[in-house]
């Protein structure tokens, strides 16, 4: 009798071994899961991805990704998902740097998806990967810096108020909005964003394989076709108003030398125009 009852005590006792040992492996796997979502416990090749979305103004989530993927031996290549206007220089330029170190140190392969808009500091991005796929109706490029200032000085001085500043160095308070910009403060931040393009422009030849000589000279026409449009825009419209003022001026039955004065004024409105565009 002993011997019969302690065979199903045994057998009791051996599945509540087993079914704590499963209860126990899955609590390992659910912890592992929630506090590690990325790991992979099935040892097969991945593709990681990777967006990078909005105005780029921190880089921590995105480089943090591209190092974390890029030292994960089961991920063999990795996808840049690029909707993004553009943003800060300093956060594309670290973004566009991992990129090259994934490729270069890793030796893995990065893809750029551009979606609705890549522009600016998107393409500064996708410059660095070793292919860009996007569609016909992808808005792209903008190879180019932009530094907007405002001038708060007349606001200020209709309601009253005076800026008093103490600074200890000449060009201290460089860009502020309470007073107007001054000649020598304009060629200083012009270097600056000068500087900041030429960074562009080599970032964007070496990732694109371009000659950089050749890609400045392109710049170039396109900012002279640019001008040229603008001022084609100005003649035109120089046209349309030396034929509505005439029409005006006889209308009014108005006298043939005032009529030629005023069409007089407006063709040197027009030729000043001209010069400066030029």
């Amino acid at each position: 009798m002993p011997e019969e009852t302690s065979q199903p005590a045994s057998r009791r006792k051996a599945f509540r071994l087993i079914l704590w040992s499963l209860l126990a492996g899955l609590l390992v796997v659910f912890l592992a899961t929630s506090l590690w979502p990325d790991l992979d416990l099935s040892g097969q090749d991945r593709i990681a991805l990777i967006r990078v979305e909005g105005v780029i103004l921190d880089a921590q989530q995105t480089v943090g990704d591209l190092k974390k993927f890029g030292d994960s031996p089961s991920v063999k290549a990795i996808v840049l998902r690029i909707d993004s206007p553009g943003g800060g220089v300093v956060p594309s330029q670290e973004i566009h740097d991992a990129v090259m170190r994934v490729r270069n140190k890793q030796n893995k392969a990065v893809v750029a998806s551009m979606g609705t808009v890549a522009a600016s500091g998107g393409y500064y991005i996708a410059a660095a990967t070793d292919r860009i796929m996007a569609n016909p109706g992808t808005l792209t490029g903008s190879i180019g810096v932009i530094m907007e200032l405002a001038n708060l000085e007349g606001l200020l001085k209709k309601i009253g108020v005076e800026n008093v500043v103490v600074k200890s160095g000449r060009h201290k308070d460089i860009g502020s909005p309470f007073r107007k910009m001054s000649d020598e403060d304009r060629r200083i931040l012009q270097s600056v964003m000068d500087d900041v393009h030429t960074q562009f422009i080599e970032a964007v030849a070496e990732g694109r394989s371009l000659d950089r000589e050749a890609l400045r000279l392109l710049r170039r026409e396109l900012r002279r076709a640019e001008a040229l449009q603008v001022a084609g825009r100005a003649l035109r419209h120089r046209d349309l108003s030396r034929r509505r003022l005439a029409e005006r001026l006889e209308q009014a039955a108005v006298p043939a030398a005032a009529a030629t004065e005023s069409l007089a004024a407006l063709e040197r409105t027009g030729a000043s125009h001209r010069r400066e565009s030029a």
